[in-house]
């Protein structure tokens, strides 16, 4: 492991300067996923910025009806929060998904967000790898790739983002809070994480020094109901093969409002907006869920080795809006 320059500033501005005057700077939260990459020598900074006890762990009510998440609000937390489990059922239920206890009480809002898209190739640096080393190459092209992407991949990358958490917020419209050298700004959610295309080493829109200070969830309609669904290879502890966040509306049998997002298919949460489109205003039923699935999945490239994903996105879709439909006619 690189040696490296270690700070704990004490709020927000000094955390944001601390960065921004360090080019090889990065920030520390539960440090679960970029402890990994220190000790593999993945991630070489020459400083960690910790910002794991900066006053952002508060879940709050919104004036609006929505619910406000500090940066650093630990997934475990999050997860158990009465308010988020009443309101946000999906959210919960994707925390719980991820991960395992012990890192769920390390693991922290903003870095949740802000852990790497990876693959097995990007976490071993005796391999070519374009996130790693741009310009190197995709080993995963010619290799191992079962968790890979479907959905939005480029030549130079085709690794998946590996939060449920995200995926759910992804779904549920979220907003988030950055503080950087030139102060504060939102972002709605669905532009925070980046697609490959040419620079697959960027994973999301944020500037060297910007700083997750929080997630804004809007509030759901009254009758909106939402499940996350998690198919993997194992029972606990594995990242995604597909994933499904959704919530839906219906009124008299038809469906007046859906959110839908897909985990485990991408290099971002994917919004099936596609989906949504087919949806709204069709029947509740299970041929339209149908149609909307085939419809999102259209756009679908896989490569050799996960072809397999696009009818279990597609099975795992229908499912989980056949499991909303029916808690929606009880």
């Amino acid at each position: 492991m690189k040696p490296f320059d270690y700070r704990r500033p004490d709020d927000v501005a000094a955390a944001v300067a601390l960065l921004s005057e360090n080019p090889g700077a990065v920030f520390l939260g539960g440090g679960t996923n970029l402890v990994d990459h220190l000790r593999l020598g993945v991630a070489t900074p020459d400083r960690l910025v910790d910002v794991s006890r900066l006053p952002l762990d508060r879940i709050e009510r919104l004036p609006d009806g929505g619910v406000r998440i500090g940066g650093t609000v630990r997934n475990s937390d999050l997860a158990a929060d009465r308010l988020v489990r009443e309101r946000y059922p999906v959210l919960s239920q994707a925390l719980l998904s991820g991960a395992s206890g012990q890192l769920r009480n390390l693991a922290t809002t903003g870095g949740n967000l802000m852990q790497r898209t990876r693959c097995v190739y990007f976490q071993d640096i005796t391999v070519a790898c374009n996130k790693r080393a741009p310009g190197s190459g995709c080993s995963a092209l010619g290799g191992y790739q079962r968790h890979h992407a479907i959905l939005g991949a480029s030549p130079e990358c085709i690794a998946t983002h590996p939060s449920d958490m995200a995926v759910a917020m992804a779904a549920l419209d979220a907003v988030v809070r950055v503080h950087g050298p030139d102060g504060e700004r939102t972002v709605p959610f669905g532009d925070f994480h980046r697609l490959p295309g040419d620079e697959p080493q960027h994973d999301t829109v944020l500037g060297h020094g910007e700083l997750v200070t929080a997630v804004d969830l809007p509030a759901l309609p009254d009758g909106m109901r939402s499940r996350y669904r998690k198919v993997r290879d194992r029972a606990s502890y594995a990242f995604a093969l597909v994933s499904v966040a959704a919530a839906l509306d219906v009124r008299d049998g038809v469906v007046a409002d859906v959110r839908i997002a897909f985990g485990g298919v991408a290099h971002k949460p994917w919004r099936a907006t596609r989906a949504e489109s087919e949806l709204r205003g069709a029947p509740a039923t299970g041929d339209s869920f149908r149609r909307a699935a085939e419809a999102e999945m259209s756009a679908a490239r896989p490569v050799a080795g996960n072809a397999f994903k696009v009818p279990l996105a597609r099975n795992t879709l229908v499912a989980t809006l056949r499991g909303l439909a029916a808690e929606e006619s009880r």
